[in-house]
């Protein structure tokens, strides 16, 4: 991906080295919430959240320097939201509309969001109260050697991704789905979860198509990237890992296969249109 002649984004919040820990209200130590593997890419962490006990911040020592390796991944982080801005405030204006932006949060460990307390296990998710996307880059390795997606490209995907869920929040799909969640069935919960999931794949997809265009940013090999991460992390190979069977009706993000296929949907049309997967007659 070329990535470093790129605009840098004025919205990334540098939380890294901030070491937090949970407090009673009555100065006990809180449980630490725990995510399964299976939530990566969650758009609403407050429904697994919790805020019922205070948030004390713990400072820790930083280094007087960050590592060469820390530095340029924060700044690859606000190339890529750059990236994603600059894209999406000229799909919303060409449809008489206004993109607002939103902030990205580098985070280490744990970290507190309008949503609630999230732990990094939880890997980036995006919080439609603060309008803000979560990311500990220790995901980045994970997704590298655990889930065997290594790139840049696959890197810039995850935000894309997070950042097509801020997309979703800010032309009102996330609330309808909420909406509607609350009206019916798990299994019909779940199904609308899963086709909020594969819009956001659509909709990074979309972000690649016009920055491509706009600004050549892709190289050889960088949509495979994008595809091997959008496949790695469906519910199916992430279930099949964790406990070796798969149940598609607990599916809330969407099978390797669906991820994939939405991704490429969105990065070869370029045309929101093709992004409604909740008319789609198939996933």
């Amino acid at each position: 991906m070329r990535w470093k002649t790129g605009r840098r984004s004025d919205n990334v919040e540098d939380r890294r080295g901030m070491r937090i820990s949970r407090g009673m209200a009555g100065g006990g130590i809180g449980t630490i919430v725990l995510v399964l593997a299976a939530l990566y890419f969650g758009i609403d962490p407050s429904v697994f959240l919790t805020r019922d006990t205070t948030m004390v911040s713990v400072p820790r020592s930083r280094p007087e320097e960050m590592s060469a390796e820390e530095i340029e991944m924060g700044d690859f982080v606000s190339v890529v939201l750059g990236d994603t801005e600059d894209t999406w405030h000229e799909i919303f204006r060409r449809g008489g509309q206004e993109y607002r932006e939103a902030r990205l949060v580098l985070f280490t460990g744990a970290v507190e969001s309008a949503c609630g307390f999230a732990e990094a296990a939880v890997g980036p998710f995006y919080c439609p109260a603060d309008q803000k996307v979560y990311i500990d880059l220790q995901f980045y390795r994970d997704l590298k050697h655990r889930f065997q997606a290594p790139g840049d490209f696959a890197q810039a995907y995850v935000i894309a991704h997070e950042i097509g869920h801020h997309v979703q929040n800010l032309l009102g799909i996330s609330d309808q789905v909420r909406s509607m969640q609350r009206r019916v069935s798990q299994a019909e919960a779940n199904d609308l979860s899963v086709r909020l999931e594969l819009q956001a794949d659509c909709f990074s997809g979309i972000w690649a198509y016009h920055a491509d265009r706009a600004r050549e940013i892709l190289e050889e090999g960088d949509v495979e990237e994008a595809l091997r991460a959008a496949s790695s992390i469906g519910d199916d190979r992430i279930q099949r890992q964790s406990q070796g069977y798969v149940v598609p009706e607990s599916f809330t993000h969407g099978s390797s296969e669906q991820r994939a296929r939405w991704f490429r949907s969105g990065i070869q049309s370029g045309d929101l249109a093709q992004c409604n997967t909740f008319d789609a007659a198939s996933l």
